[in-house]
């Protein structure tokens, strides 16, 4: 029987399909897309849990959460910009 590891991860509009293709590329499935409680969007994802699995997910969300966290930055400054 296979055992499933399951992630959820912020997907940013405008960046969507990178992000899924990174962790696709990890081996994760994407199982379904909802509106986080901020409004964002949320992906939960799943892959066949085994030996390294576990950390390179952890990598993999290390990774996406930079990317999420240099985009929010980004927009901070393109809004002081505008103000």
């Amino acid at each position: 029987m296979t055992t499933w590891e399951y992630l959820t991860t912020p997907l940013l509009i405008h960046n969507t399909a990178a992000i899924l293709n990174n962790w696709g590329k990890q081996g994760w499935e994407l199982v379904q897309i909802v509106q986080g409680p901020e409004g964002g969007l949320v992906a939960y994802l799943k892959r066949p849990s085994g030996g390294g699995a576990a950390n390179a997910g952890l990598d993999a969300a290390a990774v996406a959460a930079k990317q999420f966290d240099d985009t929010a930055q980004l927009d901070d400054t393109a809004q002081l910009e505008q103000a």
